[in-house]
């Protein structure tokens, strides 16, 4: 919710969407994965979700529908991609630290967002193999796609309650605020002032 209010600071209309339903949020590790896990095995379920929340903000009298993008962190990077893999027509989706490999028997949507990814290098939950088999996914399907990869970061870093390296998440508040210009610039090139 912090981010949507950080996104209408900037003047854009802020959305946060609920993938879990009836406001769940997991409160330990184990909790949030089982949240997680259901949408991870039914991919067709998480794009029907998300795609039916982008519908929902396009109703709204003050959303110019032909102008929207959408971004998520960490499991939410993942959904935002796809979102995009969906064929959904947004403007382009920014990825945060988010998971990137494709949904099983993906069938093959013509991709029209431009595409974002905000990765840490060192992050141990999208392994190099992960991050090339999606630089080729998405080079293959002529996608406006770009990468930006930070040193010395692992994933979670945007979130300043991170704070496990035995997992692999840590907050880094000089990539937070890096990733967050990146996004910031990306839009700027997609919609203007």
């Amino acid at each position: 919710r912090k981010k949507a209010e950080m996104l209408a600071a900037l003047g854009y209309v802020g959305f946060s969407i609920d993938m879990y339903g009836e406001g769940k949020t997991g409160d330990t590790k184990e909790e949030k994965m089982g949240l997680i896990q259901p949408l991870l095995d039914d991919r067709a379920l998480l794009a029907r979700r998300i795609n039916s929340a982008v519908d929902k903000v396009k109703t709204l009298n003050f959303v110019d529908a032909s102008r929207m993008g959408a971004i998520g962190f960490c499991f939410g990077g993942l959904c935002v991609l796809d979102l995009a893999r969906s064929g959904a027509r947004v403007s382009g989706v920014v990825s945060f630290h988010g998971l990137l490999f494709p949904p099983q028997h993906h069938a093959s949507q013509l991709i029209t967002a431009k595409i974002l990814v905000l990765h840490g290098h060192d992050d141990p939950m999208v392994p190099v193999e992960q991050v090339n088999a999606f630089e080729t996914e998405m080079t293959n399907a002529h996608v406006d796609w770009q990468l930006n990869v930070y040193s010395q970061t692992m994933h979670g870093f945007t979130n300043p309650m991170a704070n496990d390296p035995a997992f692999g998440t840590v907050y880094n508040p000089v990539i937070d605020s890096r990733s967050w210009i990146a996004m910031k610039n990306f839009f700027l090139e997609i919609y203007g002032s």
